[in-house]
């Protein structure tokens, strides 16, 4: 069975009452919910010691989801460069709507992953490539009545496949759905799931996260070791 990490800043669901409302076991714990039908799941927040994303647990991970806001810059750099060692030498990574610009995403991306963003849009999330297999079971598009706008231009590295294209309300345009292959690992980011709506209890959303860590897992037959893979900045 997959072994999944899911990692969440863990911070707007306590601090606000309406995002509370929304997660009350936090968007780890919803996310965790769903995909401990299939997987061997853990969680890890920003509080637990090295972001609970220590040695062991990443060596114990065959795909890491990350879902990050408010504490980009104060993440460990650390620990960062320790996720991005073990991206390259094989783990999966998935990257969560605000994700884009954790400090994870900046070192294998190499690029600064800044974005156009508005609140409260509503989204058609269309799928461009349906033959991919993170694409799945999912219908050719999919309404979101209330997402956080991310609009191009998207400064992202040209993906591998541009999987969906989310259309808002206000005319925007984005590469909602990308995959990157760095190293031995393959990434998958994913544009929804802002944390004051309910994106994340969307069938349809979770049947793409479940896709994806299908997609992400590793490949190789044994994973290299990362202290022996070089973890360069772009």
């Amino acid at each position: 069975m997959l072994k999944v990490t899911v990692f969440n800043e863990y911070k707007h669901e306590r601090e606000y009452e309406n995002i509370a409302k929304v997660y009350p076991k936090g968007i780890h714990g919803c996310i965790a919910e769903f995909l401990q039908e299939e997987f061997e799941v853990r969680t890890a927040t920003f509080d637990m010691p090295e972001h609970g994303l220590t040695k062991e647990v990443l060596q114990d991970t065959d795909v890491l989801i990350i879902w990050t806001h408010a504490l980009q810059e104060e993440f460990s750099e650390e620990v960062a460069k320790r996720v991005q060692k073990h991206v390259l030498s094989g783990m999966g990574l998935i990257a969560l709507h605000s994700a884009h610009y954790s400090k994870i995403m900046r070192l294998l991306m190499g690029t600064s992953m800044t974005l156009k963003w508005r609140h409260g849009d509503s989204e058609k999330l269309w799928c461009t490539s349906p033959t991919h297999p993170i694409a799945a079971g999912i219908p050719g598009m999919i309404e979101l009545p209330k997402e956080e706008m991310y609009g191009e231009f998207f400064d992202i590295p040209k993906p591998d496949d541009v999987v969906f294209t989310g259309w808002f309300s206000g005319g925007e345009v984005f590469r909602s759905g990308c995959t990157f292959l760095r190293g031995y690992g393959k990434i998958f980011y994913f544009q929804p799931g802002h944390e004051e709506y309910p994106i994340y209890y969307n069938p349809h959303i979770q049947q793409i996260i479940k896709n994806a860590v299908r997609f992400c897992a590793p490949v190789v037959t044994e994973r290299k070791c990362p202290e022996n893979v070089q973890a360069v900045e772009k």
